[in-house]
């Protein structure tokens, strides 16, 4: 055993001899030297930095966005002659479906009466005349014309106030 570790230690001093020519560390020399000589690439400056400057939240008296609020009616000492939804108004089944959703698709007009074909997201055909309500705020048709809906609905805004904002229906294809 002892023989065998002998023999491996004086083979790796060999191994190790041979690498240390005179030969091979003239080429590193040589190597080094010429690269010293080749351009040099260069390195572009830093951009400058700019200063932090900090951010003052001022908004904290506002509302927060993300606190649901559940928009209350109007209390009985409003105005009477504020605007307000109908109070014993049975809603059609029109009154379903958001505005958005519902599609003009065509008029009908018998004797000196004009109807607009609405067709609701379930494929369902109604028949609508002026003073018809449709949608989920209250919209009450005031026109109908070949081509065109149009009507009014009650909007509350955030002061639970209400207000009218026209809408318009256009014919689809």
């Amino acid at each position: 055993m002892m023989r065998r570790a002998l023999l491996m230690t004086t083979l790796s001093c060999l191994a190790l001899t041979g690498c240390s020519s005179e030969r091979h560390l003239d080429e590193v020399r040589q190597f080094v030297k010429e690269s010293d000589n080749m351009p040099r690439g260069r390195i572009p400056p830093l951009p400058e930095v700019r200063p932090y400057e900090p951010y003052e939240y001022a908004a904290f008296d506002l509302l927060d966005p993300f606190v649901p609020r559940k928009i209350e009616p109007p209390k009985a000492s409003s105005v009477a002659g504020a605007l307000q939804p109908p109070k014993d108004h049975v809603k059609g089944p029109l009154e379903a479906f958001s505005l958005e959703t519902l599609k003009m698709v065509g008029t009908l007009q018998q004797k000196k009466d004009i109807y607009a074909l609405i067709k609701t997201p379930d494929n369902n055909l109604y028949r609508v005349k002026t003073g018809d309500f449709m949608g989920q705020n209250f919209g009450r048709v005031i026109d109908i014309d070949e081509a065109t809906l149009k009507l009014k609905e009650l909007v509350q805004d955030s002061g639970n106030e209400w207000k009218e904002e026209e809408r318009t229906l256009l014919l689809q294809e």
